[in-house]
């Protein structure tokens, strides 16, 4: 397991900012007393909070053609069948899982392909699981067209806590199943919208493990 690079530049930060604190504490707070020391074990405890939430654990991708795999680490919240107005313009099967921030948050993508449209829309920061935070929230919308035509689009959502979404393609460039796209900042939410007729895999409120977990299989 490693450190994700989006996590650098947070980690010494925080890093820094616990530093000045337990320095401050140490020489001019509480002389020859526990208290300083008890600054130390929480900041220690709350850089170890930072450092698992950038984790990057090394996983084999399940690649596998038609296979739709989880883009994300987390809990499915949603299965419904849904009219999606972007891009599409019909009904949608929507998988919606949503990452707590204990989870690991790269996002993979689901199926190899080209990135046939991709949009950014600033919006609100609703509690993630809501059903109004897939069309009120922040989000990325992405759509992959795989070998066969097959179009399936992925959205990535802010949550309450989450402020920042990090997103790699652009329109045209050709990605791998298993490959990372992406990146979500604290709690959060992603969700798959697949054609009707896709054979769904997983159950609500099943947890299931981003690059492994195959989420659906293409009719």
């Amino acid at each position: 397991m490693t450190i994700h690079k989006e996590g650098y530049r947070t980690l010494f930060v925080v890093f820094s900012v616990l530093a000045l604190i337990n320095l401050v504490f140490d020489l001019f707070v509480f002389d020859d007393s526990l208290f300083p020391i008890l600054i130390g074990i929480a900041s220690f405890l709350i850089f170890l909070f930072f450092v698992a939430f950038f984790r990057s654990p090394a996983r084999q991708a399940v690649i596998a053609d038609g296979k739709i795999i989880s883009p994300a680490d987390g809990e499915v919240v949603v299965i419904e069948e849904t009219y999606v107005e972007e891009y599409f313009q019909e009904k949608r099967i929507q998988i919606s899982i949503f990452m707590s921030p204990f989870n690991v948050h790269i996002n993979w993508n689901p199926i190899a392909g080209m990135i046939k449209y991709y949009k950014y829309h600033p919006g609100k920061f609703l509690v993630a699981w809501l059903p109004k935070s897939s069309t009120d929230n922040e989000r990325t919308t992405m759509v992959i067209e795989d070998s066969n035509g097959v179009e399936i689009m992925v959205r990535q959502i802010a949550g309450f806590v989450a402020r920042r979404i990090v997103n790699y393609p652009s329109e045209g460039d050709k990605v791998l199943q298993g490959g990372q796209f992406g990146f979500i900042k604290f709690g959060s939410r992603v969700d798959l919208l697949l054609p009707s007729g896709t054979k769904i895999n997983v159950d609500l409120k099943q947890m299931v493990k981003g690059r492994q977990t195959v989420i659906a299989e293409l009719s």
